[in-house]
């Protein structure tokens, strides 16, 4: 096809029932249900989409986005109207604009933050687990705090990428890393006191945010010490012992286009 109209249309989802938001055969995925339901609404006229991240399975986020390319002109407030009244209920559109072609969903991506929240100590109420990972054991919960501003600035993050391809940058930098109490998402059925590890970058290696919350984990629970921690990032092991902390605690909060 030959794009020329493009859309940046911005989506929340639950990831629970999601496979990640890329494609892959025999699993649900986001890609594929806003593929599905784009084909519906815009009936045989042709076209493709490109996402700005790709998060894991069961990962949600609120907000996420992805570019439109399209060869004839759509109504945008049409189009988004008929977008979220076909879409199912765990995705939803928020926005959708018109962009010119010198914009790419990605390469103009300027800012991620995604959020982690946890909890420790009393199980949670079922209903919690899409959202809250919950951790058996306690934690130290100010010893991780102290551990979370070590992953902030510019660091090699060799020991948190997941099976890396060659040539992957490793050299990344981290704009805020940090534990606080959860005031930002709550509902009945939360427990009283749960946590958040909030981080910022550019953009995020394979299962980075993970990778950084499972050594955390391990911080919390004093199985290593915050001089390890320190240096896993001035020496990192070219094959180190991966804990990839659960994904249903993950989402991608924001995104800051450079436009």
């Amino acid at each position: 096809m030959q794009a020329n109209h493009f859309y940046l249309i911005e989506v929340q989802y639950l990831g629970f029932r999601y496979h990640g938001w890329q494609r892959q055969p025999g699993v649900k995925t986001v890609q594929e249900m806003i593929e599905r339901t784009l084909k519906y609404i815009l009936a045989d006229k042709p076209f493709k989409i490109l996402g700005a991240s790709r998060t894991d399975a069961m990962v949600s986020a609120t907000q996420a986005a992805f570019e439109l390319f399209l060869e004839k002109p759509e109504d945008v407030e049409q189009l988004l109207a008929d977008f979220n009244e076909n879409l199912p209920a765990d995705i939803r559109a928020i926005s959708m604009e018109k962009v010119d072609k010198t914009f790419n969903v990605i390469q103009h991506a300027k800012e991620k933050e995604y959020l982690y929240l946890f909890s420790f100590g009393n199980k949670n109420h079922p209903f919690a687990a899409p959202y809250i990972t919950y951790i058996r054991e306690n934690l130290d919960i100010e010893l991780m705090k102290q551990g979370a501003k070590f992953f902030q600035g510019t660091h090699n993050f060799q020991e948190y990428c997941y099976k890396p391809k060659e040539g992957t940058q490793f050299e990344r930098e981290i704009i805020l890393s940090e534990i606080v109490e959860n005031d930002i998402w709550t509902a009945n059925f939360f427990p009283e006191q749960s946590f958040v590890y909030r981080v910022k970058g550019m953009g995020f290696m394979r299962n980075q945010i993970r990778l950084f919350m499972g050594r955390l984990f391990r911080l919390g629970k004093h199985e290593i010490t915050l001089a390890d921690l320190q240096s896993s990032l001035d020496q990192p092991s070219e094959s180190p012992e991966y804990y990839i902390a659960p994904a249903s605690g993950l989402m991608l909060h924001q995104m800051k286009f450079n436009k």
